[in-house]
């Protein structure tokens, strides 16, 4: 077994690409960094054989290493992702943050991760600026380990067993909702550490009309980007579809003097577009049939290295590209079967393709097909009771894989969320329970069964009302894992097919307070244990006796412990305009169990807040995030601060021109102190960006 933080635990994303015949070391490298990381006294010459397409897992550390279908926009005080069907929060003892359309438009965030890290609980890892390689980590957990749904569709990479932020953007983004914590009895593999559910829009019922909203923006570093949105309904038809595209020159993303020999001085920018519609029909009231599609592209540069023979010596001056195409399609039906019983189905589509290098390219191909069948059964003055069935077929390819690989995996679910009859004790009326259970079978890993039990109690509160209670705590423990990748399995000289899921156990507490729709804080603290982790084993003696397992093989290894809390809040007000103040705190204690050292690039300390002021037609704000010193590569990375300043103006409010109407003009200053970020070892971020937006809505 090996330390975490040997120096191969800290090679980061990009770092190197070599001639295909080194295929078993590429797979190495990728495992050490995104996974375990073994110490080796030829490591640095091993690390240097890596696919491009698997250097995606190591811009982020590991541990070591369906929602409602068709669902419709929700208001804040509804969530959908911690219960599987739409409940008040009330009734839902998981830890649940939703980002609505208000706090997404009023964000200086410039891409969904960005958006994401100004969360108490989760920290960004990204190789560079916008556009690079980037994951996200929940409660310490690696980014194999949680799990993306977009409109409550897994989607994400087979091959490499991570979601790919990098491929999306926030242009057609309702609201986000994200599961603090493991979901895989509800969801299944890959929650381990938590969920990140993107709801696209959706024409409302009831709307009055047709809605349209156009973004146009530039940047420094050349960054330029446009979007158009629209939304309406036509009797028992609704619609919404958006398109952008976003380019951006960028900086080097690769620090001089890297201790990879990787940093070319040539830019490094990326482009991307993506599209995407929501079109439902309703052929009797409480009916609806509806399709997603949505496409993405995305063709990005980055610093790296490549081996060509017959010499084999280091190469970083190819221009190395990351071009991916992703696809999703889903067909749903939700509708009212009979008095308090709704049927929810669900077929889905996703197909990614990449390829990725300089003169020298792999190629990966991954499918996923999904359906789900799901019954729910609203108990009168009590919560809702969900039944679900579900079926998962995952196809891979790849230039580097000897031959196709597939799995199947179905399951079946049962959660209960919401209230106990218990009207013969006061003392806890309005106590909230959220159980849950699930069975998968897969055809590669086999059975795995999972659990979760909550309480939700609003101890204090106006009128002992739950929805309006003051004051509730809850609590929350169960099980979860995350399925090894295609690469775990049967990449050649590396995988292994009897490589086992990883394993969770969890345990949460927390205190939530709240006074009417003005002012909210919640308190987390939570503990994870984590097991049969996957990474490299480098004793060849203890992988399958072939003489291409000669420099070791993938194997579950390791264990981590995941303990913290988390503190959160926001505040607002009517007076002089309106405004609101937020802030987060999040205290991190990530370890290695076997060695007791801190896992990589995990902060110790995460924070920041946010203030935002309507004057008039003038709405300004600040945003400022810490993150504290993270180990990355034997060194210690330094803590930084970053502050955001936005300023937006309706020009409609001081002069009454009709074609102004819905107009707003907004100026960004992202990084305004023109901090130096170094976000992973020898990675760098962009320093003080300006923008300026011009928003139309009508």
């Amino acid at each position: 077994m090996f330390s975490f933080l040997s120096p191969l635990s800290f090679l980061p994303f990009h770092a190197f690409r070599s001639f295909r015949s080194f295929r078993a070391f590429h797979v190495f490298h990728s495992l050490a960094v995104a996974r375990l990381h073994p110490p080796c006294r030829d490591g640095a010459r091993l690390a240097l054989r890596l696919p491009s397409r698997l250097r995606a897992s190591l811009a982020l550390p590991s541990c070591l290493a369906a929602a409602c279908i068709g669902s419709a926009a929700q208001p804040a005080s509804i969530v959908v992702t911690g219960s599987r069907e739409p409940l008040a929060r009330h009734q839902v003892a998981a830890d649940v943050v939703v980002i609505d359309a208000e706090r997404i438009r009023a964000s200086g965030a410039d891409s969904l991760e960005d958006l994401l890290r100004r969360e108490a609980g989760l920290q960004l890892l990204r190789n560079g600026g916008p556009g690079q390689g980037a994951g996200l980590s929940i409660r310490g957990a690696s980014r194999g380990q949680t799990l993306l749904l977009i409109d409550g569709v897994r989607v994400g990479s087979a091959t490499l067993g991570t979601p790919e932020l990098d491929t999306l953007t926030l242009a057609g983004v309702e609201r986000v909702e994200v599961l603090r914590g493991p979901g895989s009895s509800l969801y299944g593999a890959d929650a381990l550490g938590g969920v990140v559910h993107v709801i696209t829009r959706r024409a409302a019922a009831g709307a009055a009309g047709p809605a349209l909203s156009l973004r146009t923006a530039a940047g420094g570093y050349g960054a330029r980007e446009a979007s158009l949105a629209g939304e309406g309904r036509a009797g028992p038809v609704d619609l919404a579809a958006s398109v952008s595209e976003e380019r951006q020159r960028g900086t080097t993303a690769v620090r001089p003097g890297d201790p990879f020999g990787n940093h070319n001085p040539d830019d490094d920018g990326f482009t991307r577009r993506t599209a995407s519609a929501r079109i439902g029909f309703e052929p009797l009231a409480g009916h609806r049939i509806g399709l997603v599609a949505r496409g993405g592209r995305l063709n990005n540069q980055y610093d790296a290295s490549e081996f060509a023979p017959p010499l084999f010596a280091p190469d970083n001056t190819g221009d190395f590209r990351n071009r991916v195409r992703d696809e999703l399609f889903a067909l749903d039906y939700r509708g009212a079967v009979a008095p308090a019983w709704t049927l929810s189905a669900r077929l889905g589509d996703e197909y990614s393709r990449s390829v990725s290098g300089a003169s020298q390219t792999s190629r990966f191909a991954t499918r996923r097909e999904q359906g789900v069948l799901q019954l729910s059964h609203a108990v009168a003055g009590a919560g809702q009771l969900t039944l679900a069935l579900e079926q998962s077929d995952e196809t891979a390819s790849s230039t580097d894989y000897a031959a196709d690989a597939a799995r199947r995996n179905r399951a079946a679910v049962l959660a209960y969320a919401g209230a106990l009859p218990l009207a013969d004790m006061p003392a806890l009326q309005g106590l909230a329970v959220q159980a849950e259970l699930r069975a998968d079978r897969n055809s590669v890993y086999g059975d795995n069964t999972t659990g979760r039990l909550g309480v939700r109690w609003p101890f204090a509160g106006a009128a002992g009302a739950a929805e309006d209670s003051a004051w509730s705590l809850r609590a929350l423990a169960g099980n979860s894992f995350r399925a090894p990748s295609f690469n775990d399995l049967v990449y050649p000289g590396f995988g292994v097919p009897t490589v086992r899921p990883e394993k969770g156990r969890s345990v949460e507490l927390g205190l939530d307070w709240r006074r009417g729709g003005m002012a909210d804080a919640s308190l987390t603290i939570y503990r994870q244990d984590q097991r049969d982790l996957i990474g490299f084993e480098p004793d060849a003696a203890r992988c399958p006796p072939d003489p291409a397992y000669a420099f070791g093989c993938a194997a579950n290894v390791q264990s981590a412990r995941l303990q913290g809390a988390s503190l959160d809040g926001r505040l607002r007000w009517a007076a002089a305009g309106g405004g609101s103040l937020g802030a987060r705190l999040e205290w991190l204690d990530a370890k290695d169990r076997g060695t007791g050292q801190t896992l990589p690039r995990r902060a110790r300390q995460q924070g920041g807040f946010s203030l935002a002021q309507q004057a008039g037609p003038v709405r300004l704000g600040a945003e400022v995030v810490q993150v504290g010193e993270r180990p990355d590569f034997g060194v210690m990375l330094p803590a930084y601060t970053t502050l955001d300043l936005l300023a937006a103006w309706r020009p409609h409010a001081t002069w009454s021109v009709a074609w102004l109407e819905g107009l707003e003009v907004q100026g960004k200053l992202l990084n305004a102190t023109d901090r130096d970020i170094e976000p992973l070892r020898g990675y760098q971020a962009l320093g003080r960006q300006a923008w300026v937006v011009l928003r139309w809505m009508r």
